[in-house]
């Protein structure tokens, strides 16, 4: 249909045209810092027609490929920015934020969210609950859409909650470095995970409930008879065109369980790079800049998620990682790289020594449940089957051999020796002689 043609030739001629206007009816200014910024929009621009148009399209077509197809070239101008700043000194890169906002390149003091934890104040008679109220800023219902929208990317309860739970382990264990973590326990756990974190995500996976209980069978716009209908049509593009329910099914395999565990995380590391790169590229919580890095993952969160599925449950026609989650995970990486060489200083304040020893006994507990899960208990379950299978062998050719008759051991039947025991046997018979 024209509404899914790509219009190459269209997009090219507006283009020329553009570029022709500038060249030939506007003046170029003397300003050579106005001129470089309008220069590096201009060829972003230019880069971002051309993936629109030309790029491959991802495993998403709605509400329409080519909006897919901007965002893959909006995460290549992310990296390739991420690497410029890499590239700079400190202080060079922290200024260079100034040619995108004047305000910026200033530093910024992270708020404190601790101090006074009393959810009930007797000793302030006005507003007793004043402690409640002062965190009920626009983080709050940002929690909560975030967690509904990593919820519709994940499409997992369990992978949501250990990651939900384990990013205010992380807090914890990192509000030595980020004054910004230092939050009250009541903060952590019912604002955080059981309020905001957890009313997403059951939100959320009743929306992934009703969309896979959804009849995907569509209709083109004109043939549809009805107004009404043609509205319903309208909202509808901004569905799925069909649905895949994700089983993670961690424990399957290790394969399957190293993935799972690199998800995590990626997702853990990118939430952090949140925090640590506004805070080494001094940049205010609430400025825009914070808010489109939010909305970026947003939208490439969720083509990332399902490529990364696709590799993992058919790794023999998805033969290699699609090109959005190969995006994330580099961005991910070069965001972290951003923050070790800006401030590694703060990185390397170390844990306390409880947190340490939390962590080590975490490591533990997890590597242990590996060997067993998958090295442990496989080869006991083989050693088992090994082991009846011989049984079954010995008792079948014992009650062939303790009947009478040669009518009867013609037909008795032997089963035939397991190939693991025969392998044993004969290696045996071998070394005898």
């Amino acid at each position: 249909s024209p509404l899914y043609s790509t219009h190459t030739l269209t997009v090219l001629f507006i283009l020329t045209c553009a570029l022709g206007y500038v060249t030939l009816f506007e003046e170029t200014p003397q300003d050579t810092a106005y001129n470089t910024k309008r220069g590096i929009v201009a060829s972003i621009l230019v880069f971002l027609c051309f993936g629109v148009t030309q790029a491959k399209d991802g495993p998403f077509s709605r509400p329409h490929p080519a909006y897919w197809r901007f965002w893959l070239c909006v995460s290549v101008v992310y990296e390739l920015f991420l690497i410029f700043i890499l590239f700079q000194t400190v202080q060079d890169g922290r200024q260079f934020m100034k040619y995108i906002d004047p305000n910026l390149g200033v530093p910024l003091p992270e708020r404190d969210y601790g101090g006074n934890c009393l959810i009930y104040d007797p000793g302030n008679e006005t507003d007793p609950l004043h402690n409640i109220w002062d965190k009920l800023d626009g983080f709050v219902p940002a929690h909560f859409f975030g967690w509904y929208l990593k919820t519709l990317m994940i499409r997992d309860w369990w992978m949501c909650m250990i990651i939900s739970v384990m990013f205010e382990f992380l807090e914890y264990s990192l509000e030595h470095q980020l004054p910004n973590f230092s939050e009250c326990w009541w903060d952590h756990w019912i604002m955080d995970v059981i309020l905001c974190n957890g009313l997403g995500i059951y939100c959320g996976m009743k929306t992934l409930s009703w969309l896979s209980l959804k009849t995907y069978k569509w209709q083109g716009l004109w043939n549809i008879p009805t107004y009404k209908g043609k509205m319903k049509r309208i909202v509808f593009q901004f569905t799925p065109y069909s649905w895949v329910k994700f089983e993670w099914k961690p424990a399957s395999s290790l394969r399957r369980w190293l993935a799972v565990c690199g998800i995590i995380f990626v997702f853990l590391l990118a939430e952090l790079n949140t925090f640590y790169l506004k805070f080494v590229l001094w940049m205010p919580p609430e400025h825009y800049l914070v808010l489109l890095r939010l909305v970026f993952f947003v939208n490439v969160g969720g083509v990332a998620m399902r490529e990364i599925y696709d590799f993992m449950d058919d790794p023999k026609f998805h033969k290699k990682l699609g090109q959005q989650a190969w995006l994330v995970a580099a961005i991910t990486a070069t965001e972290f790289l951003i923050v070790v060489k800006y401030d590694p200083y703060t990185l390397t304040l170390s844990l306390p020594f409880y947190i340490t020893q939390c962590w080590i006994l975490g490591i533990i507990l997890v590597l242990t449940w590996t060997a067993w899960r998958f090295f442990i208990r496989d080869i006991t379950l083989r050693y088992k089957e090994i082991r009846r299978q011989k049984q079954e062998h010995k008792y079948e050719r014992d009650k062939c051999l303790s009947m009478s008759g040669s009518t009867i051991l013609q037909n008795c039947s032997v089963p035939a020796e397991p190939p693991e025991a025969n392998r044993k046997r004969r290696s045996l018979q071998s070394r005898a002689k």
